[in-house]
C-alpha cells in the first residue's frame, strides 16, 4: 500500500521556497541563453527560429514554475486563514495535463537549461500529487451546504406549532 503525501504548512512553506528559486533561475538561466542566441546569431541571421524555439521553452517552463506557485499561495493562505477549504476546493486547483517540453528542443539546450526544465517538470509533478491526494481527502470545513439547509429546515418544522 503506498502512503499518501501528507499535506501541511511545514511541505508547503519548503515547496513555495523551492519553486521561488527554480523560477529565478529559470528566468536568469534563459534570459542568459536568448542573450547569447542572439548575439552569436546576429552576422548569420538564422537566430529567429532558435530564439522563438528557446523562448517558447523559457515561456513553458516558467510558466509551469508559476502555476507550482500560484497552487502553493493558495495554500500558504489557506493555512493563514484567509482563504476557507471551500474557496481553496474551488478556486485552488493545479492545471491538469499541463504541455509537456518538447524533448527534442530541450536536449538541444546546454546542460543547465535542460537540468531546470526538468526540475521544473519534476517540481510540476510532486505538487500535482499532493493535490491529487489532498482532493482524494473528504473536506473537513464541516457540513456541506446542503447539510447545514437540511437541518435549518429540521429545526423549523420540528419548531413549528402542530396543526391538528
Amino acid at each position: 500500500m503506498a502512503l499518501l503525501p501528507s499535506l501541511n504548512p511545514r511541505i508547503v512553506e519548503a515547496l513555495y521556497a523551492e519553486a521561488l528559486g527554480l523560477a529565478e533561475a529559470v528566468r536568469a538561466r534563459f534570459e542568459t541563453l536568448r542573450q547569447d542566441i542572439t548575439a552569436s546569431h546576429d552576422e548569420t541571421g538564422d537566430g529567429d527560429l532558435r530564439r522563438v524555439q528557446v523562448s517558447c521553452e523559457a515561456l513553458r517552463t516558467t510558466t509551469r514554475v508559476m502555476h507550482c506557485l500560484a497552487w502553493l499561495l493558495n495554500h500558504r493562505a489557506h493555512f493563514a486563514g484567509e482563504l476557507s477549504e471551500l474557496q481553496l476546493r474551488r478556486h485552488g486547483r493545479l492545471i491538469a495535463n499541463f504541455p509537456a517540453s518538447d524533448s527534442a528542443l530541450v536536449a538541444g539546450l546546454p546542460d543547465d537549461a535542460q537540468a531546470l526544465v526538468h526540475e521544473s517538470e519534476r517540481l510540476y509533478e510532486r505538487i500535482q500529487r499532493l493535490e491529487q491526494a489532498w482532493r482524494a481527502q473528504p473536506a473537513t470545513g464541516g457540513a456541506s451546504a446542503v447539510e447545514r439547509l437540511r437541518e435549518r429546515l429540521a429545526r423549523s418544522v420540528g419548531e413549528a406549532p402542530n396543526a391538528a
